[in-house]
């Protein structure tokens, strides 16, 4: 009878071992992807970063979490072991992309090479990148909402901006108006999770934009309590700590103009029936509005910056639902002051910054990142769009985005904030 028992318990606890390794070892494009069949590039710690400290301290985790972790481990020896393919050199394909979408046409690409440009000191400006942010994060005077909240704290649902690349090790993190598309474009090629054909992209610029914001395209941090369930968060916890973490950023107003002129200055079906309508029916005292957004242009129906900004401003926006990704807050995006970044990014140097990460990854022998668009929304125009709104609500909108202002060293608009 006691030998049946510990035959019994012998089969729950193996059962029990062989769910926890399906979990995590058995899934296509989860924590211990294993590619059996290609080679991938060993994930780069947080030490790899020049300015940051390696904080391993594997110590500290539970025993869940160093079950998980020493799994982790062993699949990247595995793979790092692995006879590593030739290297794809950059793909000499067409100079210029197929521009397929409106947007795209308006904005057209700058594919200069700009060598010109002064060189920057890219590892001291990631150093002082990082610190402004650690400063003011750890600054109990300086305070905005979700600031004391942990990484537990965040929702689930609150998480689908970080994107997840298994291959080679990297999360990044996406802001819309901030290049989001073509780091999506380079993000998809990385992780080989869109296929043409039946194989992978290899130029970024091939992959069609609809795919690109196809969120099934991507691997992001919310989807994984479907795939883990009570282990997501673990999971989360040690890819945080293993790989290499990046976003970009943008002058907080300028994205807001950027916002403004894509999805109100150009005919967009969807914002001009979720948006667009709402805000000409309480701003502009428009009724029985077309139900089309070609009609209402031609009819010359068309939210103008004020109503957008009183948008914004308005208290009851937020109570109705959230502000749409296109102008939330990169603090409620990214969470910066949960997540320790080993790169940041901004938009106003877009092309040193994305040369420089890119060879910090060891992966610019496999793609360059896209050109910038030539008339990308500059800085300089913000006096411009702001001349007809007026004082008080500049100051309102400066304290609304004011974190994402301090946290990435961008400096107060004065010249706006004052008659």
């Amino acid at each position: 009878m006691t030998k049946a028992r510990l035959l019994r318990l012998s089969v729950v606890l193996v059962s029990i071992f062989m769910i926890l390794l399906i979990i995590v070892y058995w899934d296509n494009v989860g924590t211990a992807h294993f590619y059996l069949h290609t080679s991938f590039s060993r994930p780069r710690s947080p030490g790899a970063i020049p300015g940051i400290t390696a904080g391993e301290d594997w110590e500290a985790l539970p025993d869940v979490d160093e079950f998980l972790a020493k799994l982790l481990s062993s699949s990247l020896r595995q793979n790092n072991s692995t006879p590593r393919k030739t290297e794809q050199l950059l793909v000499q394909g067409s100079n210029k992309p197929v521009v397929s979408n409106l947007e795209e046409k308006v904005r057209g690409y700058d594919w200069s090479t700009h060598k010109d440009r002064n060189s920057l000191d890219q590892e001291k400006l990631q150093v002082e990148r990082q610190r402004t942010l650690r400063e003011f994060c750890a600054n109990s005077s300086f305070t905005f909402p979700t600031k004391e909240r942990s990484f537990d704290d965040i929702p689930n649902y609150e998480l689908n901006h970080l994107i997840v690349d298994d291959r080679h090790g990297i999360i990044y993190c996406y802001v819309p108006k901030v290049a989001c598309t073509n780091w999506k474009r380079v993000m998809i090629v990385l992780s080989e999770s869109l296929l043409d054909q039946g194989v992978p992209y290899r130029n970024p610029l091939d992959i069609p934009r609809e795919h690109v914001h196809n969120t099934s395209t991507h691997l992001t941090f919310n989807k994984f309590w479907r795939r883990y369930g009570k282990f997501s968060r673990h999971l989360m916890k040690i890819k945080l700590k293993k790989y290499t973490k990046f976003l970009f950023v943008r002058d907080p107003f300028v994205r807001l103009i950027s916002a403004f002129r894509s999805k109100f200055e150009l005919e967009n079906e969807e914002f001009y029936r979720r948006f667009a309508i709402p805000m000409l029916k309480l701003y502009s005292n428009h009724t029985n509005l077309p139900t089309s957004v070609s009609e209402a242009f031609g009819a010359g129906l068309k939210v103008s910056f004020s109503d957008f900004i009183q948008y914004l401003l308005d208290p009851r926006t937020e109570k109705m639902t959230p502000f749409n990704e296109h102008w939330r807050q990169i603090y409620r995006l990214c969470h910066p002051c949960q997540i320790d970044y080993d790169f940041i990014g901004k938009l106003e140097t877009l092309d040193e910054d994305a040369a420089y990460l890119l060879q910090l990854l060891k992966v610019d022998r496999l793609l360059r990142f896209p050109p910038s668009y030539r008339n990308r929304t500059a800085s300089s125009w913000e006096d411009n769009w702001f001349a007809k709104i007026p004082l008080a609500w500049r100051q309102q909108l400066y304290k609304l985005y004011e974190a994402d202002f301090v946290l990435f060293g961008y400096p107060k608009p004065e010249n706006l904030l004052k008659d």
